[in-house]
């Protein structure tokens, strides 16, 4: 029995009165935690900026670079960063620069930040494209939450940069269009390094820009809305859009990029034995196919590089070790002149280097197809798209498949392989129009053929007709703007679940044929290193084609 006597403020708390409120008066270390990690001194290691090809979104190998959007691959290809390294150049020496390409040391996200945390940058540069949105912008959110300011490039910015800025805080600016004269006007201005430009350089702008002026107010501060070619965000949280940057006019005047400063042991391509790296020998490309992400960068402004610079490079890459190069462009083909003077350089100057290109079927002709396999092209990479002509002629292609079939037999007269690329589910795609392109692409002296299914890319005419037809599929994110593993194309008679089977019959049925096994043959015979990728390929590819998900119910005929 509870002594009655006692107080029960003593044996129960909760019976006291509650103390009256305090003020909030919390304790704060901000200060302390700034002095020591913010202001300490930066590592011997630290540099300017970090140019990066962040890690992949799921760990598989991905192609993505300044003016191509990014995709899985199932061939293995590891596609060269030389747009980064570009980038370098013209930021070298005045800025001390750190390349990183994480697809292609196959780098996980742990492993980056290490890095960050190693060089410490006080700018991040790096691509986006729309399957590899977030996961790109993740990387912003890292650096910026160590300091650095954050910067974007790529074909997915470029047609929406405000848009994209707006979800995401951690990215602070975005260059629009031809990135490599804005990531330079941008880190003069914010660094207070215009003075310090070379001659070079201070050309290069005025000369490409006949109203270029540094953007500072009269007391020398920095003018933010005179930056052509960026968006921004104001202190209030407002994005701005600025003026477009013109064309780069005359790409002879770029430097070299600093290939050095690229994983190239680590860069490969099927069919091709050892390293290989990218040469740029032109941008912009005059054909007005509606679906290609090409155009949202560059337009259709077409500047070449001289045979001779080009051959400098060539030499260059060379004494680094490169035999095996590929000709980098919208379209390698798109002047016969130049593609005949540097063909001619090469055999004059026995350079001995293999190469592979690409080209519209269009573009190309018996003659120079012989002269290119005389000087070491090995491969072409061709954008056939259909076997059907009305498919070709909405897509404003252009080419129609006998052209396609005469260009193919030549390369192979010339001793050179050819890689076909199609896409399933244009505009007007029906699955008779399918059977046209799967049984013309079975006619093609093909040694790779790649399917892919349509996706259209904001900027693109076709992103257009897809939103004004509403042939999106409800609920879709960027993500799945893909055109290797999904899509987002609903039409009437043709939903997404029957254009991804077709996309998979259409290689199934070409591949498992005999042509086609010995090219994984002719794969095997190269070295071991090229055996287990071979063999990493056809499993790869076996494995999805094998799949039939998405197959109509009831099948196909």
């Amino acid at each position: 029995m509870e002594n009655k006597n006692l107080d029960i403020k003593t044996i129960n708390l909760g019976a006291r009165n509650i103390p009256k409120l305090r003020n909030a008066d919390f304790p704060n270390a901000d200060a302390i935690v700034h002095e020591g990690l913010l202001a300490a001194s930066r590592s011997p290691e630290a540099v300017d900026i970090m140019l990066v090809n962040p890690p992949t979104p799921d760990g598989e190998l991905w192609i993505r670079t300044q003016h191509r959007v990014g995709r899985r691959t199932r061939e293995n290809m590891v596609w060269p960063q030389v747009s980064l390294a570009q980038m370098a150049a013209l930021l070298h020496p005045v800025y001390t620069v750190k390349v990183v390409d994480c697809n292609a040391e196959r780098m996980g996200w742990p492993e980056f930040t290490e890095l960050l945390n190693k060089y410490q940058p006080k700018y991040y540069l790096t691509q986006m494209t729309a399957p590899t949105l977030e996961n790109d912008v993740y990387g912003c959110f890292l650096a910026h939450a160590r300091g650095a300011k954050t910067i974007a490039f790529g074909t997915h910015i470029t047609p929406i940069p405000v848009e994209t800025m707006r979800p995401y805080p951690s990215l602070d600016f975005a260059l629009v269009g031809e990135p490599d004269l804005t990531i330079r006007d941008l880190l003069d201005h914010l660094e207070g390094k215009i003075g310090e430009r070379s001659p070079q350089i201070t050309q290069m702008f005025t000369k490409h820009d006949a109203t270029y002026r540094p953007s500072l107010n009269g007391d020398g501060t920095v003018n933010m809305h005179g930056i052509k070619g960026i968006a921004w965000r104001k202190e209030s949280g407002e994005i701005i859009l600025n003026f477009p940057r013109p064309f780069i006019a005359d790409l002879d005047d770029m430097p070299i990029p600093m290939h050095e400063l690229l994983p190239l042991q680590s860069y490969k391509m099927p069919l091709i034995k050892g390293a290989f790296t990218f040469i740029v020998t032109s941008r912009g490309c005059p054909a007005g196919c509606t679906y290609c992400i090409k155009h949202v960068s560059y337009q259709y402004a077409t500047r070449l590089r001289s045979p001779k610079k080009i051959m400098e490079e060539m030499w260059y890459l060379k004494k680094l070790g490169i035999n095996n190069i590929h000709m980098y462009a919208d379209l390698f083909t798109v002047s016969r002149d130049q593609v005949v003077e540097l063909c001619n350089m090469m055999i004059d100057e026995k350079i001995n280097i293999h190469w592979t290109s690409n080209s519209r079927v269009d573009y190309v002709d018996e003659e120079m197809l012989m002269l290119m396999g005389k000087a070491g092209c090995r491969l072409i990479s061709w954008g056939i798209e259909s076997g059907n002509e009305q498919i070709l002629k909405h897509a404003r292609k252009g080419a129609y498949p006998d052209k396609a079939e005469r260009a193919l037999r030549w390369a192979k007269k010339a001793g050179i392989m050819n890689w076909g690329y199609f896409i399933i589910g244009l505009p007007g795609e029906t699955e008779a129009t399918i059977r046209d392109t799967i049984n013309f692409s079975k006619k093609l002296p093909l040694d790779i053929a790649l399917f892919h299914v349509a996706a259209p890319y904001p900027g693109t005419p076709f992103f257009f007709e897809v939103v004004k037809n509403k042939w999106f599929r409800p609920g879709t994110r960027w993500e799945q703007v893909d055109m290797d593993k999904g899509t987002v194309l609903d039409y009437p008679n043709m939903p997404a679940e029957k254009l991804l089977y077709w996309q998979k019959r259409a290689f199934r049925e070409w591949a498992f044929r005999p042509g086609p096994a010995l090219t994984y043959l002719k794969m095997l015979m190269y070295d071991w290193s090229t055996m287990k990728t071979a063999l990493n390929v056809g499993l790869q590819h076996i494995f999805w084609a094998s799949s039939d998900e998405g197959a109509p119910v009831g099948g196909a005929g």
